[in-house]
């Protein structure tokens, strides 16, 4: 009998800890198993506006005319169906999709020939059937000699975040926003309070700014990658703190997060985690990040 108060605690204290833990844990679910998620691997996944198109990159997924080319499926009963390589792919890497607010564009990078060198920014407009039409390169505004990625105009097309190794960062890829000058995105500006001597790259931002969610590593191509997210304090985005999923580990692959533009309280992101799983990186869905900053921090 003496040791029953204890033991209650002790449950309680379980209990506690149990339920803090859900509630920082974001929940998660497969997205498009077989279809957008399959044996290959997946990457950087966009919902059109109006919720009937998902677009992705793979690395390896046969039957496109690359090594890393972009996908899209339609929406078919409430499932994502048909899926097949875009008509915008190239025989070189096509990857980072996303649709802009509007549904009239989908941006992307790509090393194809006719760049300024390297991954460079392009977009190629949507048609009214799902198609596309032509591609175009963003331009020397935002393109250089190095490698650009991860394009992600903001919800009025006035910005456009994406990551760079050019434009006089802090190391390695970091983090960017141009204007829109009624012709062109130009004058790249630094992100504020997230660059650092490591590679920060494939950035979304939450509530139009008020905290961003970006990619964090070494080295891609060889270390983890994790997903941070930060706060804007008025100035800066201060503070990354590791996004509270699951499978967002310190010696895992977590990357390439995108807000579905129709359900924007969600959020599509890509890794590897232990279950569900179709195959080495897969499309996870996800309740987004809480936004609970300030604004100020877009240039």
């Amino acid at each position: 009998m003496p040791r029953e108060p204890a033991v209650l605690c002790l449950s309680l204290l379980c209990a506690a800890v149990t339920a803090a833990a859900a509630a920082v844990l974001q929940p998660y679910g497969l997205e498009g198993t077989g279809v957008v998620s399959t044996a290959a691997s997946e990457v950087r996944a966009s919902v059109s506006p109006d919720g009937q198109w998902i677009v992705w990159g793979s690395t390896d997924r046969a039957g496109g005319p690359g090594g890393w080319d972009l996908w899209q499926a339609r929406l078919r009963d409430d499932r994502w169906a048909e899926a097949r390589p875009l008509p915008v792919n190239s025989p070189e890497n096509d990857f980072d999709p996303v649709f802009s607010a509007d549904g009239r564009w989908l941006y992307f990078f790509s090393n194809r020939a006719g760049g300024f060198g390297g991954d460079d920014l392009y977009r190629a407009p949507v048609l009214a059937d799902g198609g596309f039409g032509e591609a175009e390169n963003l331009g020397a505004g935002v393109n250089g000699a190095g490698d650009e990625w991860a394009p992600t105009p903001d919800l009025d097309g006035r910005r456009l975040l994406f990551a760079s190794d050019g434009h006089g960062g802090a190391g390695g890829h970091d983090l960017f926003v141009a204007r829109w000058d009624g012709a062109a995105f130009v004058d790249p500006l630094p992100v504020p309070g997230v660059n650092g001597p490591e590679d920060d790259f494939d950035a979304a931002w939450l509530a139009g700014g008020r905290a961003i969610v970006f990619a964090r590593s070494r080295d891609p191509a060889t270390a983890p990658v994790r997903l941070l997210v930060a706060q804007c304090d008025g100035a800066a985005y201060a503070d990354p703190e590791p996004w509270a999923i699951a499978f967002n580990t310190a010696d895992g692959t977590t990357l390439g997060p995108v807000v579905d533009l129709s359900k924007p309280a969600e959020l599509l992101v890509s890794g590897a985690a232990p279950a569900p799983k179709a195959g080495k990186l897969d499309i996870y869905r996800a309740r987004a990040p809480a936004a609970e900053g300030r604004e100020g921090c877009l240039p």
